[in-house]
């Protein structure tokens, strides 16, 4: 018989005015209810409680566990080890998981770093659920798949991996109801959603390609039905108004076939609304995006890297310098805004390849967003990383977060031949121009409001506002 357990999720604070709904722990929200736990939602991200909060609220409220997750960073890092020490400051103590891609590159650094009692895996809600059943009837963790945890003699275990949900249209939704969605929904993701409230979804689970910038612990590529996303889709619609998706997956734009079954399902489906997403450019062409366009498409998020040929081969990117181009070209002639991500500093790359980015994103840049470049980081679980270990350049994660990754905007690791300081000086130049640019372009904008104005004597005018 099942023991009802009542569950903490935590939300960490980003320190974001408005906040990105999380996605990851939704789901597992509803993979807790749905085994008949209780769950409630800490919302340190909306309400930006200092973390000592936490232990006050956990001493005041009882919780059998506690769990809290993040994506890899020095940030993340940081902040998730600060929140445990306020959770284990507790009085009660409850029982603490963490999970996600910050902890499972290197289980046992962070069981010993963070003081937790187990770590879920890679995806969660399968493992977190047998987690709850096996600690609520006072098991041994020994036979939960996809854990880690430290024995009672401090020795490190890991269990057997868990195999990865084959049908992610089996997964329960979101537990949307237990959050604050009208704070979620302001989060303006592009300049192209105009003024829809929005709400970030998955389209599916996975990428097929292996950039080696990449940490994504996953292999394959799972894709949700058209039917899933839709009912999905008009739930949000109908009980939060969101008019505008982000499909926040890794790749929406896994190929033409799977592009074009999705768009002429929502076209199919009557709903009004628009989206975003990442995509391809080598399956950006105009026909495609033709039929993105026609069923709501507004903004498409490409990761370029580069636009050097050599630097795209050394990190498996799969593109070409003409396919990111001609992919380019090919969006904006349709209307829809493409975001243009550059990074720079990968194995093979040189001052003269990030002269190229620059010239390219002032080509290209419609100035939906302001565009800067940041240094290639080798996070834990990427095939970078495992490079970059190869070359004794970082010695192992614990390296990597006490050590070399101090801000995600400086050198994490030097794969170039420049020296540290030609290498900020190159970036700082690169970055000078594209902010000068985005500044002038914004300047332009708001002169010809001035003109409309004062001299057409624009009656629509409705003041000047934040962009």
């Amino acid at each position: 018989m099942l023991n009802k357990l009542k569950i903490l999720l935590v939300i960490y604070d980003n320190e974001s005015y408005i906040s990105y709904f999380p996605v990851g722990l939704a789901y597992l929200a509803s993979a807790c209810r749905d085994a008949g736990h209780d769950v409630v939602i800490y919302n340190q991200d909306v309400y930006h409680y200092p973390d000592c909060h936490l232990t006050l609220y956990l001493d005041n409220n009882y919780f059998d566990v506690v769990g809290l997750g993040a994506c890899g960073g020095y940030y993340q890092y940081r902040k998730i080890k600060s929140l445990c020490q306020a959770i284990k400051a507790a009085k009660k103590s409850p029982f603490l998981v963490l999970g996600g891609h910050l902890v499972s590159p290197d289980p046992e650094f962070f069981l010993r770093e963070c003081k937790c009692d187990a770590i879920c895996i890679g995806e969660g809600e399968v493992t977190l659920v047998e987690l709850l059943d096996t600690h609520a009837n006072g098991q041994e963790l020994g036979g939960v798949r996809g854990l880690a945890f430290l024995d009672k003699s401090g020795t490190y275990v890991r269990n057997e991996d868990r195999p990865l949900i084959s049908n992610v249209d089996d997964i329960t939704m979101p537990a949307y109801d237990l959050f604050p969605m009208d704070h979620y929904a302001l989060l303006k993701t592009t300049i192209a959603q105009g003024n829809a409230r929005t709400i970030p979804i998955p389209s599916g689970r996975g990428c097929p390609y292996t950039c080696n910038f990449c940490y994504r612990m996953d292999k394959g590529f799972r894709p949700r039905s058209c039917e899933g996303l839709l009912r999905e889709i008009r739930h949000l619609m109908d009980s939060y108004n969101i008019r505008h998706f982000n499909f926040c997956d890794e790749l929406l734009m896994s190929s033409v076939k799977r592009t074009k079954e999705l768009c002429e399902g929502f076209l199919a489906s009557g709903l009004e609304f628009t989206w975003s997403c990442n995509g391809r450019l080598n399956f950006a062409t105009p026909e495609l995006l033709g039929l993105m366009k026609k069923a709501g498409c507004v903004f498409v998020n490409y990761g370029i890297e580069s636009v050097n040929d050599n630097a795209l081969r050394n990190m498996n990117k799969a593109l070409t310098v003409k396919q990111i181009i001609s992919g380019v070209e090919a969006t904006l002639d349709t209307g829809i805004s493409p975001g243009l991500n550059i990074i720079f500093g990968n194995i093979g790359e040189d001052s003269e390849c990030l002269k190229n980015d620059v010239d390219f994103l002032l080509k290209y840049e419609d100035h939906s967003k302001l565009r800067t470049i940041r240094p290639v980081t080798p996070y834990p679980g990427s095939l970078l990383f495992d490079y970059a270990v190869e070359k004794g350049l970082i010695r192992d994660v614990e390296d990597f977060y006490k050590n070399k990754h101090v801000n995600s905007d400086l050198l994490t690791v030097n794969f170039t031949n420049m020296t540290d300081d030609e290498f900020y000086e190159e970036l700082f130049q690169a970055n000078t121009v594209l902010l000068d640019n985005y500044c002038k372009n914004l300047e332009n904008k708001n002169r010809q409001v001035l003109e409309r104005l004062y001299k057409l004597k624009d009656g629509g005018f409705r003041g000047f506002r934040q962009t």
